[in-house]
């Protein structure tokens, strides 16, 4: 038994390691995650940031604790996958020696211009479909709104909260789980669809942002 760090009608948290937590649940319908990835790869120092190797060095710069992830990721993205009957893994264009090949991948243009930064990310899927893309300006003053306001950042690899509506709209399920929970952006997309989510986060911190996100019945981050 589990104890889940909060709890409401729609969504679980669980906060800590999901070596140890994911044995414990359930099946889901859509696994939907974005692990980090490249983490010793985007810095020679232990203070990195979690997933977008792409980022600049920033306010959003977080100590995830050397380079373990990159260790780690593999086998718990592996673990990951067979909770649930689909999956949409965000970077899994760095577990291709892990992940089965795949169709229908998810392309997520960021509409970034001429700038430094990645046109766009990549989603693995093990769905039986054509590959699609989501186009989503998320950097800068010029950032789509996904509500009334600009969303808060707090997470270096925060995605956009209409992107992971739209995954969940596009590729189904009532029951969604994301064991690298973050920010709680799937938690939050989950809640506002009606269905049902579970995340799992080690940091704190981050689990707490999430539950304050969830208690808010209409979207604002203002």
């Amino acid at each position: 038994m589990i104890t889940p760090f909060y709890e409401d009608i729609s969504c679980t948290i669980y906060c800590g390691d999901m070596a140890e937590i994911l044995p414990k649940l359930g099946q889901f319908d859509l696994l939907l995650t974005d692990p980090p990835y490249g983490v010793g790869a985007f810095n020679s120092s232990p203070k990195t940031m979690s997933s977008e190797q792409n980022l600049s060095r920033s306010k959003f710069a977080t100590d995830f604790g050397s380079y373990v992830w990159d260790v780690r990721c593999p086998e718990l993205v592996s673990m990951a996958i067979t909770k649930a009957k689909y999956s949409i893994v965000f970077g899994g264009n760095y577990y291709t020696d892990i992940l089965p090949p795949s169709a229908s991948w998810i392309i997520w243009d960021k509409m970034n211009g001429e700038t430094s930064f990645a046109d766009c990310e990549l989603a693995w899927t093990n769905h039986k479909r054509a590959a699609r893309k989501f186009t989503w300006k998320w950097a800068g003053f010029l950032q789509q709104w996904g509500g009334e306001r600009k969303e808060k950042r707090v997470h270096a690899a925060q995605k956009p909260l209409r992107l992971m509506e739209w995954c969940i709209e596009t590729y189904g399920g009532e029951t969604i789980l994301d064991p690298f929970m973050g920010s709680g952006t799937t938690l939050r997309a989950a809640k506002n669809l009606g269905r049902t989510c579970v995340g799992i986060e080690l940091n704190e911190e981050y689990c707490q942002f999430a539950i304050e996100r969830l208690s808010q019945e209409v979207f604002d981050f203002g």
